[in-house]
């Protein structure tokens, strides 16, 4: 990952995020997306841990570099879902 790295932490759905990778994860995690020529990648690990996960299938490409921070956030709110184990 670069200096247009950007980092957050969530807490996954109830079902757990999909990796290319292991399969499901679940529980706390850090979100990583990278910005290289307006090409976003996504990874995810677990908090605290050393090995990052792919997440390919929410990769996208965006025409304004600008918007790799809109991309993240938005990312970063629809994956974190800390009450999930709630609502059933």
């Amino acid at each position: 990952m670069s200096s247009t790295t950007l980092r957050s932490t969530l807490t996954a759905p109830r079902d757990g995020i999909m990796t290319d990778e292991v399969g499901t994860v679940t529980g706390e995690l850090e979100l990583a997306t990278d910005c290289s020529g307006g090409d976003v990648t996504v990874w995810l690990r677990y908090s605290g841990a050393t090995e990052w996960y792919r997440i390919s299938a929410a990769d996208c490409h965006v025409h304004d570099v600008r918007d790799h921070e809109a991309v993240h956030h938005a990312l970063t709110a629809v994956l974190h879902r800390p009450t999930a184990h709630l609502a059933g």
